[in-house]
């Protein structure tokens, strides 16, 4: 037979089962029921879908949190005007994530400077709004935590851990130099994600430099292949960030039109 509950008793029940939403609005919502004349259905039905929205925003939250992509890199403080025509038209579908859906992946080059991790940052940020798992990490800091794995007879169980992320955004890896078995655990990174999940790197180096990271010739192709064969590419032109806001420092007082007149002399 069952028994009248009290508010105090609905209210910790609610919170049994992990609906805070419902804790926080019920009152509100049954109000507002009572005033508008609801049925049954659309009372539960306003709760539940509250609930769905606050379990949607506390698990965005949870994934930008985890993510390691620096916050202030966004789209909002990215300089779009900055990029190539060609790329900037490419920015809003890339937002969308359908390269993540095709296990396709994202490869930005060019020079210091130019945008490169501040792009797919702001890239990685719009995935994450849309319920992707990212996760950004300096290649350098990615091959000493897989080489230390390998060393603790754990490199399985780090694989698994990463293969949980739609999305690993491998920043800088121009700058990593590796030796023999710090190449071998980065390739073996790659081989692993592909067609199966998406990457996400910026590069300095062209391809034709590659062999500086993966040292011979057969491992260079080996890992261009896989990451090429369902890749797009982005190609960063254009004057340097750093190197412009240097210029802003000391020199205050010259203006967008000053350099423009300048660069045209």
């Amino acid at each position: 037979m069952s028994t009248a509950i009290t508010s105090d008793g609905l209210i910790l029940r609610l919170r049994g089962l992990k609906l805070p939403a419902f804790v926080s609005h019920h009152s509100d919502i049954a109000a507002r029921a009572e005033r508008e004349g609801w049925g049954f259905v659309r009372f539960l039905g306003e709760l539940v879908e509250l609930e769905h929205q606050e379990r949607q925003v506390r698990r965005i939250d949870r994934l930008r949190k985890s993510s390691g992509l620096d916050p202030d890199k966004t789209l909002a403080t990215l300089d779009l005007s900055r990029l190539p025509v060609k790329v900037r038209r490419q920015v809003p579908t890339l937002c969308e994530g359908g390269f993540v859906e095709r296990a396709e992946n994202l490869l930005a080059f060019g020079l210091p400077g130019r945008g490169k991790s501040h792009l797919l940052t702001a890239i990685g940020h719009e995935l994450v709004q849309r319920g992707y798992r990212v996760l950004f990490v300096p290649t350098f800091k990615l091959v000493q935590q897989l080489l230390q794995a390998k060393r603790n007879l754990t490199l399985l169980a780090a694989m698994r851990r990463l293969d949980q992320f739609d999305v690993v955004l491998l920043d800088d890896i121009g700058y990593t130099q590796q030796n023999r078995d710090e190449m071998e655990v980065l390739f073996n990174f790659l081989a692993e994600r592909y067609e199966r999940r998406s990457v996400m790197i910026t590069s300095n180096l062209v391809f034709s430099q590659w062999d500086r990271i993966f040292k011979d010739a057969m491992t260079t192709a080996a890992a261009i292949d896989r990451i090429v064969h369902h890749s797009i590419i982005l190609e960063l032109t254009g004057r340097s960030y750093r190197g412009d806001e240097a210029e802003k420092r000391n020199h205050p007082s010259l203006t967008a039109s000053g350099k423009n007149e300048t660069a045209h002399a």
